[in-house]
């Protein structure tokens, strides 16, 4: 049985499709922008920058649609750089995925769709969770305690009184 209220896990589920719909966006952007720089960089290197690309739009659409009026108490840049930072567990499944997907069946080299597609959904609940957590919040973390407890889900605890029995 859930301890959270009905109407905190309906705002978490419609942050969610949020989430979604705005990564089907940034999986557009990671394919097209892969098949452009592909013949030019090549398709490693495409695959590479095109994540940083569909990223940083990911990042400005869930910054204005998503997580609307969440974390507007800092600047942009550093935001962004926090999103980065925080999906880097996502980078690694969605990018792992990928990679291993080109190595292990040439299919997905010549149809780099298909392996960025697998990625995207390898790396979406750790980028949705870690985003929500970590980038979009209603107030910062007052100390590095409170961030880890909000990045492990810890309930918060009050460390300024003394809690023997």
């Amino acid at each position: 049985m859930s301890a959270t209220p009905p109407a905190t896990q309906q705002r978490s589920l419609l942050s969610f499709v949020k989430f979604g719909i705005i990564g089907s966006l940034g999986f557009v952007w990671d394919t097209a922008t892969t098949y452009g720089l592909r013949p030019i960089i090549g398709l490693t290197a495409a695959t590479l920058v095109s994540y940083f690309v569909a990223a940083t739009l990911n990042w400005i659409l869930n910054r204005l649609w998503t997580f609307r009026g969440m974390g507007a108490h800092e600047h942009p840049i550093l935001q962004w750089l926090r999103f980065l930072s925080a999906n880097s567990v996502g980078f690694m499944l969605n990018r792992g995925t990928v990679y291993t997907l080109f190595y292990a069946f040439p299919l997905c080299i010549h149809h780099p769709i298909l392996a960025l597609a697998a990625g995207s959904f390898a790396g979406l609940l750790a980028n949705f969770n870690l985003t929500q957590k970590l980038v979009f919040r209603a107030r910062p973390p007052s100390s590095p305690l409170e961030l880890v407890e909000m990045t492990v889900d810890f309930p918060p605890t009050d460390h300024t009184h003394n809690t023997k029995p």
